[in-house]
């Protein structure tokens, strides 16, 4: 009889009762030669027993081992459970962890197709304490598809990233012949035993699919000196097992893998410790900052070069043993949009704080200029506001606190006032609010003393609402900011509780007790200290956990699992196309929506407007994503992206307008009209142009192709447009609308009219701040895509401090970034360089500069019709024109403009733009009449004299 196929090792350590749920997950596998070898690692809880009974309740299927003597690790228990495994491929599985059902089935599968050596899957991290068991994928972006690679040195993120073993399986032939086994008696087994299976792999697969199930209890605990002492020896394993890795990597002249897992390291390993410094005393800070510097002193540059600033202060500052500013930096480390440090100005940038600034190093460390913090108004600031007393006065906690004043953002003459707000963590339920009755400048910090009378003032329900999250809401001048309250080195363990009065009587709890939430901030629990709350609680929970709850339970959840299936996605398209286009179409009501609902800007404005200007009687609804619409128009109605008065608009809508795409799984009934308007002529490849769309399914593709296909009518601007956007997208000829596009109207009346002045740009101007007299620059580039389809950060690719310096007296620069990007502009380029992202519509922005520069964005053509002077500066056209996607010219044969490749040809150009008007005016022409042909001012009226008009087609 033929072997089994696969051997999961279950490992176990005094958890008798979660063992059998681990187990059952193997015997309930889709895959039925699968046996199951439990490893007790010397338990003293009965664990052991528990195995030996799963033996013999499922014989030939369920082996059970014992070791002589507990091992004090993992890496043992699965070394014996290998050397018994009959199997032809090895799973290893915690006693606290599951399978996902078809696991082994899928592992087995991909490495018989493939012949790999090692099959990994998608884990999937369960919190198991939370309300609604919230599950978040391990590293997914390494699970998106199949994938086979024949060395690790393929795919750097999976060796330094996906270090578990858990969710993997290997050919036991592969684990013998390299001698494979775990280190033993030492933390971070996994690391090891991870990097040397990959490094000896001669192939690996990777499934998109679920296989291990890994449980987390989270439950916020309080922070504890005592507690924490033996994490010293902790961190020395995991340096110990990261040094092994080292010297693999090192033999095998793996630099390059190296430098990946030394970045990881910095940014991962490292942190975890981090996160608990400000709760641990100096000997410890000191032991742990010892151990750091030794190992990571020795890291390459480059390796400190791609942190991030707030990790690389974080490990400066660490070596240094700089605790003082270290402490705000792990702060802000943890809650990453936290404002930590009361920062510093010097010489037109920004630095966390002024600690040797005069190193050239620790300058470029402390630089923090493009977290843009000092950009920000105080209401939207997240500061930290540290607790620096805690004390119980009878029925009162005095509490005082200081919040960072960064760059002194809040005048030393600013009314100030402030108060306390304790929120049930479970949003549902009730919030109460105490008055801040000391509130002032002290330093750098606004400094805030209140007596909270929680014991007669805060009434919890008892059950629900056991923990309390703390809040102060500071008011400057009228402008609110919301803190919460670090604990740093107060100490909570020794600090006093409060008496409570649950609305359910003290027989549930009678204490408030001040704890410490994952995050660094104060919080608070109820406790029971007396025999009744003892008692009654211990009732409580009995009751909570028998079955008439467990009921009442899965009753409950059954209707909030309804609840949010009937708001799900899915059950929307359902409804929309089932129940919502039965109703009948409203004539006259049209839906716009640009840029998927984030502006009101482009063409779908400029149509809108002409409307409004002829006063054509329709209902204008424009959709707008997000919390709250901005900038929108007053007159027309509103409504929120896959909200359901959304889909009900589109169901009844006569006309639907936008410039990229209305949601691709709603359908358009026959009635409707959809004008697509575009947004821009294409440079990169689109459509079914790009490779990425050629690959996918049949069914996506027919998909993609049904969506498409909804279109009625297509706006193009130039026969460039037909031959790529038309054909990319597979628009018949019958649908296209030779007119240009509506959004380039006014471009057109202006190149026609130079000399006329406009008002509404004035305005524009002094709203923007651009000082008079002198020209408007507009730099726009598109954006950047990371390898993984993600956005890049945006980043200057020349030095806006040494143009500033340079232009600064005869330009403006006006900055338009991508929409989804951020700029971070240095205070010392101030009224010289402007950001203008968060300006909705573009148009107004093209009319009011001088000249535009730009790379590759499709800006480029809309801008060209004004005929002004164009630069580009292409500095990474290579790595751009050379992607997966493809161009369909080439720009730098046709560009209308300099293309400058370097900061001092972009500058040059810069210098006469007179000479780079007259040297590319025929050129200009060219470009325009090629690209630009049908926009010839009159766009958006012909759509309205078209569908709306007395003879048009809304008539």
């Amino acid at each position: 009889m033929a072997g089994p196929d696969i051997s999961v090792v279950v490992i176990v350590y005094n958890d008798a009762q979660r063992l059998p749920a681990a187990v059952r997950s193997v015997l309930d596998q889709t895959l039925r030669r699968v046996e199951v070898i439990i490893a007790d690692d010397c338990s003293t809880d009965g664990s052991y027993g528990v195995a030996t009974s799963l033996a013999a309740a499922h014989p030939g299927r369920v082996r059970a081992i014992r070791l002589p003597e507990n091992s004090g690790g993992c890496g043992e228990p699965r070394n014996q459970g290998m050397a018994v495994a009959r199997g032809r491929y090895v799973m290893f599985l915690d006693s606290d962890d599951t399978l996902e059902s078809n696991a082994c089935r899928n592992l087995l599968e991909a490495a018989d197709r493939t012949g790999a050596d090692l099959v990994s899957g998608r884990c999937v991290r369960v919190h198991t304490d939370s309300r609604h068991e919230k599950r978040i994928p391990w590293y997914p972006w390494l699970y998106r598809a199949t994938r086979t690679v024949e060395s690790i040195a393929e795919l750097p993120d999976l060796f330094v990233f996906d270090t578990l073993s858990t969710n993997k399986c290997y050919r036991r032939a592969f684990l013998v012949e390299n001698g494979l086994t775990f280190p033993r008696g030492i933390h971070y087994e996994d690391l090891l035993f991870s990097a040397e299976a990959y490094l000896a792999a001669g192939r690996i697969t990777l499934i998109p699919h679920t296989v291990y199930f890994w449980n987390v209890a989270e439950k916020t605990t309080a922070k504890s000196i005592s507690n924490r002492r033996h994490e010293i020896n902790n961190f020395t394993d995991r340096l110990e097992i990261h040094r092994r890795i080292d010297a693999l990597l090192n033999r095998r002249g793996l630099g390059e893998l190296k430098l990946c897992k030394d970045i990881k390291f910095l940014k991962h390993d490292l942190v975890l410790y981090l996160r608990d410094l400000p709760f641990l005393d100096d000997v410890y800070r000191h032991r742990f900052a010892e151990l750091a510097r030794g190992y990571i002193q020795d890291f390459p540059q480059a390796a400190y070069d791609r942190l991030d600033p707030v990790h690389a202060i974080c490990a400066y500052l660490l070596m240094r043993e700089d605790w003082v500013h270290l402490m705000p930096a792990v702060d802000t480390l943890i809650n990453r949009k936290k404002i930590s440090a009361p920062l510093v100005e010097r010489d037109g940038r920004i630095y966390w704080c002024d600690g040797d600034l005069g190193d050239p190093t620790a300058r470029g460390i402390m630089d923090v200029t493009g977290l843009g913090y000092h950009g920000r108004p105080l209401d939207r600031m997240f500061l930290r506001n540290l607790l620096t007393g805690y004390a119980v006065h009878g029925d009162e906690v005095l509490l005082q606190g200081a919040v960072v004043n960064p760059l002194h953002t809040i005048a030393a003459d600013a009314h100030l006032a402030a108060e306390l707000e304790f929120r049930a963590r479970r949003r549902s339920l009730q919030t109460f609010r105490f008055p801040v009755r000391t509130v002032r400048h002290e330093g750098d910090a606004i400094t805030w003393q209140a007596a909270v009378p929680l014991a007669r003032r805060l009434r919890p329900v008892g059950v629900l609402d056991e923990v309390w999250d703390v809040r102060l809401y500071l008011t400057a001048d009228g402008k609110r900011t919301t803190t919460r309250l670090t604990v740093g080195n107060v100490d909570l363990e020794n600090a006093g509780s409060v008496p409570v009065r649950p609305r359910l009587s003290r027989f549930v709890a009678d204490r408030l007790e001040p704890q410490v939430s994952a995050k660094g901030h104060l919080a608070f629990r109820l406790a029971q200290h007396g025999t009744a709350a003892l008692r009654g609680r211990a009732l409580v929970d009995r009751n909570l956990h028998g079955p008439a709850a467990r009921a009442a339970k899965h009753a409950y959840r059954g209707l909030r699992a309804v609840r949010r299936e009937l708001t799900s996605g899915s059950r929307k398209v359902q409804v929309y196309h089932r129940m919502l286009q039965l109703l009948p179409v409203r004539k006259g009501t049209v839906v716009f929506e640009s840029h998927l609902g984030k502006q009101y800007s482009d063409s779908p404005r400029a149509v809108y407007e002409e409307l409004r200007r002829h006063r054509v009687p329709v209902t204008a609804i424009w959709s707008y994503a997000g919390a709250r619409p901005t900038g929108f128009p007053k007159d027309a109605e509103l409504v929120r992206r896959w909200s359901w008065r959304y889909l009900r608009a589109l169901a009844r809508a006569e006309f639907w307008i936008d410039n990229q795409g209305f949601p691709l799984r709603l359908a358009k009934r026959p009635e409707t009209t959809y004008i697509q308007t575009w947004h821009g002529t294409a440079l990169k490849k689109m459509g079914f142009d790009q490779p990425a769309q050629r690959v996918m399914s049949e069914q996506a593709q027919l998909s993609y192709q049904e969506a498409l296909d909804r279109f009625d009518h297509f706006v193009v601007r130039s026969e460039h447009d037909v031959r790529t956007l038309a054909r990319a997208y597979r628009i018949p000829e019958e649908k296209l609308l030779r007119i240009g596009y509506p959004r380039n109207d006014a471009l057109v009346r202006a190149a026609r009219a130079p000399q006329t002045p406009d008002p509404a740009l004035r305005r524009l101007a002094e709203r923007l701040g651009v000082r008079p007299h002198r020209r408007v620059l507009l730099y726009a580039p598109t954006f950047r895509a990371r390898a993984d389809g993600g956005l890049r950060a945006f980043a200057f690719p020349f030095d806006v401090e040494r143009f500033a310096d340079r232009f600064g007296d005869q330009y403006t620069l006006l900055v338009r970034s991508h929409y989804l990007n951020q700029v971070a502009l240095p205070p010392s380029v101030a009224g010289r360089v402007i950001d203008v992202t968060g300006e909705g519509d573009i148009t107004p922005l093209l009319l009011l500069s001088d000249a535009l520069i730009t790379d590759y964005s499709s800006v480029m053509f809309d801008y060209a019709l004004l005929r002004r002077p164009l630069v580009f500066y292409a500095h990474d056209w290579e790595e751009y024109s050379q992607d997966t996607r493809g161009t369909y010219f080439d720009l730098l044969a046709e560009a209308p403009g300099p293309v400058a490749h370097t900061e001092d040809e972009l500058f040059a150009a810069l210098s006469d733009l007179r000479t780079v008007g007259a040297r590319y005016e025929a050129r200009l022409k060219e470009f325009v009449d090629k690209y630009g042909e049908y926009d010839r001012g009159d766009a958006a009226a012909r759509i309205v004299d078209r569908f709306f008009g007395p003879a048009g087609e809304a008539r």
